[in-house]
């Protein structure tokens, strides 16, 4: 039975922009290890046929969809995010690029069954400077295909919506700058 101000109302989460509310069971939440990663990538462009374009790479996730995203990786040992962006575009697409500007940082959280991992990764808008698009170079051979597409073209590209907004603002950048 109720009490005379009524049954009481669970807390409700508001919605980000764009997404869910994030649900975080307390319970499994501890019992889980917390793990940091940091990660650098981003958009390198070359110019092919008169126009802008960018070098992404398609993967698969883990239900085994291909998706098309921006390369990345890990940073390794010392290294600056700008050097790793520079070391994960060159082993993923080929193609050697050098740093025009950064363009934002992502970050997101993921988990496996026995941790829960928040991921940060600095994203940079890169000129290419050398190198032939492959992904032979790519040490985990995660890389499935790897394409140039027009830098107008990304937004119906890329699968994840934070790296479209970030393609929004290297157009800009390269627009501004070119």
């Amino acid at each position: 039975m109720s009490t005379p101000s009524g049954p009481s109302e669970p807390v409700r989460v508001p919605a980000p922009p764009g997404g869910h509310p994030l649900h975080i069971d307390p319970d499994k939440a501890s019992a889980a290890a917390r793990v940091e990663e940091t990660s650098a990538g981003g958009l390198v462009v070359g110019v092919r046929d008169g126009a802008p374009h960018a070098a992404i790479i398609a993967r698969r996730n883990r239900a085994g969809r291909l998706e098309w995203c921006l390369p990345k990786g890990h940073l390794e040992g010392t290294e600056t995010p700008e050097e790793a962006a520079v070391r994960e575009i060159a082993e993923e697409t080929g193609i050697v690029g050098e740093v025009r500007a950064p363009l934002g940082v992502i970050d997101y959280w993921f988990g496996g069954d026995d941790r829960r991992v928040h991921k940060v990764v600095h994203h940079f808008l890169l000129t290419a400077v050398d190198g032939n698009l492959t992904s032979e170079h790519d040490p985990d051979q995660e890389v499935e295909e790897v394409e140039w597409v027009r830098l107008d073209d990304l937004g119906t590209r890329l699968s994840y919506p934070n790296e479209r907004r970030l393609a929004a603002s290297a157009v800009e950048l390269w627009s501004a700058s070119s």
